[in-house]
């Protein structure tokens, strides 16, 4: 019989399919796991409702527990209460930026932090730098140049 911590582990193994060095559970994605004599059922919320990858997550998240020897692997998506940022674990953080990928700050649902006036660089920690375009190629990341050591990066948006 596998134990939660088990199936907790396995899903800590399903990597983000946009950002592949966080995984699932330590992007706040994974949200609740229940057990019971038939199975398992996997709570999750994407990132935004709309979430391209949101099949593949599942898929992963299935064919992850069957490898476990789970037969009735149930994943369901919950969109309330809303994905944040501020989900992001402290590892995670740490991996996006050695990623290259500038972590949003916690912020507890202020807005007024939803775009900092400073942002520091994930490579140099330079805060001389500038947003080039709002938009990147996720809805939830931002284009950014560090005028310090001039490289482009991408931000994580606080959501």
């Amino acid at each position: 019989m596998v134990t939660l911590q088990e199936i907790w582990r396995a899903l800590d193994e399903v990597v983000d399919p946009e950002i592949p060095v966080v995984s699932l559970v330590e992007m706040g994605i994974v949200r609740e796991v229940q057990m019971d004599a038939d199975g398992v059922t996997v709570s999750m919320t994407p990132t935004f409702a709309g979430c391209p990858a949101l099949g593949m997550m599942r898929n992963e998240i299935v064919e992850k527990l069957r490898g476990l020897g789970i037969a009735r692997v149930e994943v369901k998506t919950i969109l309330n209460p809303p994905w944040s940022s501020d989900m992001i674990a402290d590892s995670a953080r740490a991996k996006l930026k050695t990623f290259g990928l500038a972590p949003p700050p916690r912020h507890g649902g202020d807005v007024q932090l939803f775009f900092p006036a400073e942002v520091a660089c994930p490579y140099c920690g330079s805060t001389d730098t500038r947003v080039t375009n709002p938009f990147g190629p996720t809805l939830c990341r931002a284009i950014y140049f560090c005028r310090g050591c001039q490289q482009p990066f991408e931000k994580f948006k606080a959501l």
